[in-house]
């Protein structure tokens, strides 16, 4: 005869996994939100509106944004790892939120806390000036610089942000004295060197390009290993006057600990589908 503690374990794991799948033929039953822990504007509010947008049309169910902003992404993620864990709240992440412990006292374990559902993509970064700044190539930048030191500005989303760090190392291995002015976010960060408050810019690509394309940013160089397709003409930094810079970030989606298997496979079964497209690899390339 068997144990009756054994049957009742047994019973408790076909009932949860019975559970898991039943939800998971009826999921989404209700709108999605799409927790995005930074202000509009930034490289993820580009990335998670794109996904979004696209994730609506395969599921059936709309995606809502959700821009949570504040504490360099602690607040909208925390929401996210509180939430239930049903599938119907998921949280876009970066790659700042690998080295958030580093530098900061969390509220919540960024690994232990979520359920991954898919790595989106990769990009890298853009360094761009504003077209207020009489320079047109890195070297002009480096020359400037150094003629002035400590009187030229760059942005960022904000202090320990992955645009924080990218332009931390560019300051450390190019040697100049340029000061660090941090925002709530990468769109305001962005805008603000548009305007011409602030001189410099390091980026993503994803989020840069309109802005280059459209006249608005002088770009100086791409911070990846070789040149881009989307900007065959624009050097690499490391090739344009700062040898062995590169940065590169990465965009995923997550959902809080507990999400039941199959919803998470669904996820991960529809946004596999999106990245497939050459409209989504375009975006990334």
């Amino acid at each position: 005869m068997k144990n009756p503690i054994t049957l009742a374990v047994l019973a408790l794991v076909f009932a949860t996994a019975y559970a898991g799948a039943a939800q998971a033929q009826t999921y989404p039953s209700k709108a999605i939100r799409m927790v995005i822990p930074f202000p509009p504007g930034g490289s993820n509010d580009v990335v998670g509106r794109m996904i979004a947008f696209q994730l609506s049309e395969r599921l059936g169910k709309q995606v809502v944004v959700d821009n949570q902003g504040g504490a360099g992404g602690i607040i909208g993620t925390e929401a996210v790892a509180r939430a239930p864990a049903d599938g119907h709240t998921l949280l876009l992440i970066s790659v700042a939120h690998a080295f958030g412990a580093s530098m900061y006292k969390l509220p919540y374990d960024p690994i232990n806390a979520f359920a991954p559902v898919a790595l989106l993509g990769t990009g890298p970064v853009v360094l761009a000036v504003t077209t207020k700044l009489p320079v047109d190539s890195l070297k002009d930048l480096l020359a400037l610089a150094r003629e002035k030191p400590g009187q030229l500005n760059y942005a960022s989303a904000g202090v320990g942000s992955f645009q924080h760090l990218a332009s931390s190392l560019f300051k450390l291995q190019s040697g100049l004295d340029i000061v660090h002015i941090p925002f709530k976010g990468g769109g305001p960060a962005m805008m603000d060197v548009i305007a011409g408050n602030t001189q410099i810019a390091i980026g993503s690509l994803i989020q840069t390009l309109p802005h280059i394309r459209s006249g608005r940013l002088k770009p100086l160089g791409v911070g990846s290993a070789k040149r881009v397709a989307a900007l065959p003409d624009l050097p690499t930094i490391s090739e344009a006057g700062v040898p062995g810079y590169e940065a590169t970030n990465w965009w995923g989606i997550v959902a809080p600990a507990g999400t039941p298997r199959p919803v998470i496979e669904r996820l991960h079964k529809e946004l596999s589908v999106i990245l497939a497209s050459a409209e989504t690899k375009k975006r990334f390339e």
